[in-house]
């Protein structure tokens, strides 16, 4: 008797969910991870449109921006389908508008802009000083210390296997309604080797930019997006990639919200490598909103 096939670890899923189908010249089809959310997570339907958009550019040019709207919520139960229009190849630069449909209707829109390599003038700005992935508590450690005390949407969420791997530098947001200054850095990386490709690592990188930027804009006002009594979702995403990115090491993801009025927070992010070589930048609005059943 054949022994039975293993179960795919997180990172496998993950690189197989952007590996999108083609199924007509410009048209691709993607699919969602059943995990039972209600949702499909708006980083996953980024970095599908991103790919597709990709797969219609030159070789030699690589994305260096995006800017992205959400209009509906994406149904995980079926395929979503990615339209990609060609707007423009120049000698230089590419640009693609990306529309992702599900049941006939347009969930999300997506232009982008990519590059071939060149050099140029070279500035950034400083990487934060924080503590490192190495000085802070592990998984085990944060289940023994801090999940035993933290609600249970929390503990569901950070004791499932996911594909990034997350270490706070500070968990005091999620464990009380302490209100906060609106700033958060985290570690990440992914939990397995990710594929050797660009392309596929920009994906994966767009894909984990949209995991802990929202809820940046609810540190001041002593909640976080497990709360039941608040309504979150991503509105838009830009996304701007300064330099290749190397996912064999942590990054470290530094957020600010400068905002938050009308029932939306406007977030930032950075990208810094270890060793504080800025990869990407990150900016974001998301509606905040208190549910009418939850006052």
């Amino acid at each position: 008797m054949s022994q039975s096939a293993r179960t795919p670890s997180a990172m496998e899923k993950l690189i197989a969910i952007l590996d999108i189908e083609p199924i007509e010249e410009n048209l691709y089809r993607g699919l969602s991870p059943q995990t039972g959310w209600q949702r499909v997570f708006g980083g996953q339907v980024i970095a599908q449109a991103l790919v597709a958009a990709q797969r219609t550019v030159e070789e030699d040019r690589f994305v260096h921006s995006l800017h992205a709207y959400f209009m509906r919520a994406g149904d995980p139960s079926v395929p979503i389908v990615y339209q990609v229009d060609r707007i423009r190849d120049g000698a230089s630069f590419a640009t693609r508008w990306v529309v992702a449909v599900q049941h006939g209707k347009p969930i999300f829109s997506m232009s982008a802009s990519f590059q071939k390599d060149e050099p140029g003038f070279d500035h950034q700005i400083d990487m934060p000083q924080v503590p490192f992935p190495e000085d802070l508590p592990d998984e085990q450690r944060l289940r023994a210390e801090f999940l035993a005390h933290a609600p249970e949407p929390v503990r569901r969420y950070w004791e499932r296997e996911r594909a990034i791997e997350i270490r706070p530098t500070a968990f005091t947001h999620y464990i009380s309604s302490e209100k906060l200054p609106p700033r958060q850095d985290v570690w990440v990386r992914t939990n397995g080797r990710a594929p050797d490709d660009r392309r596929t690592r920009t994906a994966i990188l767009a894909y984990l930019s949209d995991l802990t930027l929202i809820d940046t804009a609810l540190y001041a006002h002593g909640t976080s997006i497990f709360d039941p009594t608040v309504q979150v979702a991503s509105l838009d995403h830009a996304m701007w990639f300064h330099r290749p990115v190397d996912l064999d090491d942590w990054l470290l993801y530094s957020q600010d919200s400068p905002s938050a009025s009308g029932a939306r927070g406007m977030t930032r992010g950075s990208l810094f490598s270890r060793s504080g070589r800025l990869v990407a930048s990150v900016a974001q609005e998301g509606l905040i909103r208190k549910r009418a059943d939850g006052q």
